[in-house]
């Protein structure tokens, strides 16, 4: 389990998808606000890892067509996220600018391709269970490793909401962001 815990931690703590839009929003809108975006992503990352355990992620890498129809819109997702980082003002108080909702988190990593990777390469590490337990150990591993990992970097993105409070230090980390994120939905085809 030592192994299996350190593979998560390591493969959900490095730059992805989740690490960069939860980092922008604790910048953008602060901690206390991005809290649901936090919740969503950590459980539905166990979701993803649940599934995965039951077969899913095997389905998935036994038929091809399957496969790049789900890189593709991964990847469109993601550049559409990195287009609207890119346009991103400071945090305004109106009632279309808002972190994404828990339920938006969770959903989100249906098609967010890391987590489908870590959460494939990590059943194998359980395969000898069944696929039940398979499911339930890698989901509580995944949500429980996830959580620590979201809360860490929504903490560091809102400790950057000062230093962010000039409007060109904004437009340039949100572009840097922006460019991190668009970059990954290339890697989704590896």
């Amino acid at each position: 389990m030592t192994t299996l815990i350190g593979f998560v931690f390591f493969g959900l703590f490095s730059p992805g998808p989740n690490v960069i839009l939860l980092t922008a929003s604790g910048a953008r809108f602060g901690f206390r606000r991005t809290v649901p975006h936090l919740l969503g992503v950590a459980l539905g990352v166990g979701v993803i890892a649940f599934v995965t355990g039951l077969g899913l992620g095997t389905l998935i890498t036994t038929y091809p067509a399957l496969r790049l129809v789900l890189m593709i819109i991964a990847a469109l997702w993601i550049l559409w996220m990195a287009w609207k980082l890119w346009h991103a003002e400071p945090a305004q108080t109106t009632d279309t600018d808002r972190p994404f909702t828990f339920v938006e988190a969770v959903l989100f990593q249906w098609v967010n391709p890391k987590i489908w990777a870590v959460a494939t390469s990590a059943s194998a590490l359980v395969a000898d269970l069944s696929p039940l337990y398979q499911a339930g150990t890698l989901a509580v591993i995944f949500s429980l490793t996830n959580l620590g990992v979201c809360l860490f970097w929504t903490y560091a993105g809102s400790l950057l909401k000062t230093l962010l409070s000039d409007p060109a230090r904004w437009r340039v980390f949100m572009r840097i962001m922006a460019v991190a994120l668009a970059g990954f939905s290339a890697l989704v085809f590896l």
